[in-house]
């Protein structure tokens, strides 16, 4: 009898153990969030295993053992937030910003850059000065219209000949090929603005054949020229043109004599997506742009040949009052000097923050003469509000409408920026979702996901399933928040718990931690998981 008791004893301990050695292993498990997909699904709940910079497995994990593990009960646990349109490129490349704090504060793992056209043509220098102190953050290039033009011809307003065509050709094809996801497009800036649309539907052909989008800051947000609808059009008729898939960036309708315009736009878009072409759009969730006051207000004729040519113009009384009207014309279709906030003007500090129409009083000069003194010495940037709640609400409904910041990355204290830079993603959810309900959670979480992912052919990312890279973020639902403002911009976002890139873990029960685990993502090497 004892004889069988010991037996039983030892096998049930060798059950025991096998068992136990049979569990799974994983680096990492996520315990009891509410999970968002990313597909716009409703939340459920279930646990989460990581092991490398893969997820593994999503259950019930309760038995299974971890190195790590997350509690992240009473959270939301989303894939990782894609930034559609970003400037931060600049800032990542450089030691005191690489970390990317204000972005992993918002729950951004992936930043697309080098939009509106601008930004380097060499994509492999640029990425080497990404890599070379380390990213917080994935990066994803695009390669730039604008700079590719002014590289071959300059900044003259003029069709391209055959043979300089030929040459843009080839640069983008080389951009594609070294993991570009697309092209950017900056039609209201010169030089894009010079460029006919043949041109871009000629280059968008090579990037459809890689399987790319054309990204563009269409030609015309406001009424300065075409007018936003038939810049939208534009936009439309090249992605049919040329097979690309077309993406209107930060979608608006700009400046009073526009406003109310969005329900036709949609309409528009709508209208060819039915036909079978695909059109997205991505937008900001603030009502106030920002650019330079060059951009916003000079006319694009005086603009010809850069800066200096600008300049040059201005020393001709006849001319110089030409443009003046036409920064007086600018001026009131953004609806006037009270709505034109700078932002960084490094020859004189002292106005950042301040109001055009508080700094015109002031000198006791109209604005427009303020504006040509300014732009003789330099280029002063601008927060401009401009856009009506309205059209902003109304495109951000749309299920083709991604989330971007239009935001750069810049160093605490400098200057008086767009709160975008450190706000965008946590405001959506905050402003947009839990207060005024004009979206459901599931439809913000897709438009920072999986929309983002799967335009732009980011297959491993952007879902959170087995086989697809871990990059998640995890938030509570009663403190996430922008704290940035238009006076007090410099402000991080709170709310993210955790944010995890590439498997390692970047923010820890709301604190930086020093991992450093971004990369450059090559749209070539992307590879469906599924």
């Amino acid at each position: 009898m004892l004889y069988i008791f010991i037996t039983l004893l030892l096998s049930n301990l060798f059950f025991v153990t096998l068992v136990k050695s049979e569990s799974p292993e994983y680096d990492i498990i996520i315990q009891g969030g509410r999970i968002l997909d990313g597909t716009g699904n409703p939340w459920f709940y279930a646990d989460i295993g990581i092991n490398g910079n893969r997820i593994t497995a999503i259950g019930d994990l309760s038995t299974a053992q971890a190195t790590k593990v997350i509690d992240a009960s009473g959270l939301y646990v989303t894939p990782g937030f894609i930034d559609a349109h970003s400037h931060a490129s600049s800032g990542l490349a450089s030691p005191e910003l690489s970390e990317a704090h204000p972005l992993l504060a918002q729950g951004i793992t992936t930043v697309v850059v080098n939009p509106d056209g601008g930004g380097p043509v060499d994509l492999e220098k640029q990425k080497s000065e990404l890599l070379e102190d380390r990213l917080g953050v994935n990066v994803a290039q695009l390669i730039p219209h604008g700079s590719i033009r002014r590289e071959v011809m300059g900044t003259e307003n003029r069709s391209a000949t055959e043979e300089e065509l030929s040459e843009m050709k080839d640069l983008v094809r080389k951009g594609m090929e070294h993991g570009a996801f697309g092209l950017s497009s900056g039609l209201f800036y010169v030089p894009g603005s010079f460029a006919p649309t043949e041109e871009l539907i000629a280059l968008c052909k090579i990037v459809a054949g890689y399987g790319g989008i054309h990204q563009s800051h269409i030609r015309d947000e406001s009424n300065y020229t075409i007018g936003v609808t038939a810049a939208v059009d534009e936009i439309i008729g090249i992605t049919q043109a040329s097979g690309v898939t077309g993406i209107v960036t930060h979608i608006k309708a700009l400046g009073t004599p526009v406003w109310g315009t969005s329900g036709g736009i949609i309409e528009r878009i709508n209208r060819a997506r039915e036909k079978g072409f695909p059109v997205f759009a991505d937008q900001y969730p603030y009502s106030a742009s920002a650019t330079s006051i060059i951009s916003a207000l000079v006319p694009t004729w005086a603009r010809e040949g850069g800066t200096d040519a600008m300049r040059k113009r201005l020393e001709d009384d006849t001319t110089r009052e030409k443009i003046l009207r036409g920064v007086s014309e600018n001026l009131e279709r953004r609806g006037g000097a009270g709505r034109i906030q700078y932002r960084r003007f490094s020859q004189d500090p002292s106005i950042e923050g301040r109001t055009l129409d508080a700094l015109a009083d002031e000198r006791d000069l109209p604005p427009e003469k303020v504006i040509l003194s300014q732009i003789e010495k330099g280029n002063p940037t601008i927060v401009s509000f401009n856009m009506d709640d309205d059209d902003v609400e109304a495109f951000m409904k749309q299920p083709w409408t991604m989330t971007s910041s239009d935001g750069g990355l810049v160093e605490f204290g400098r200057g008086v920026p767009h709160p975008r830079n450190n706000g965008t993603f946590p405001r959506k959810i905050r402003k947009y979702v839990f207060e005024k309900n004009v979206i459901t959670l599931e439809h913000a979480i897709r438009s920072m996901t999986s929309l983002t992912a799967s335009t732009l052919g980011m297959y491993d990312r952007g879902v959170l399933r087995p086989g697809m890279a871990a990059d998640i973020a995890i938030f509570d639902p009663d403190r996430i928040t922008d704290r940035a403002t238009y006076q007090d911009p410099h402000q991080l976002a709170e709310g993210m718990e955790f944010v995890i890139v590439n498997g390692s873990i970047a923010v820890e029960n709301g604190n930086f931690t020093s991992e450093l685990s971004g990369k450059v993502i090559l749209h070539q090497q992307q590879i469906k998981p599924y």
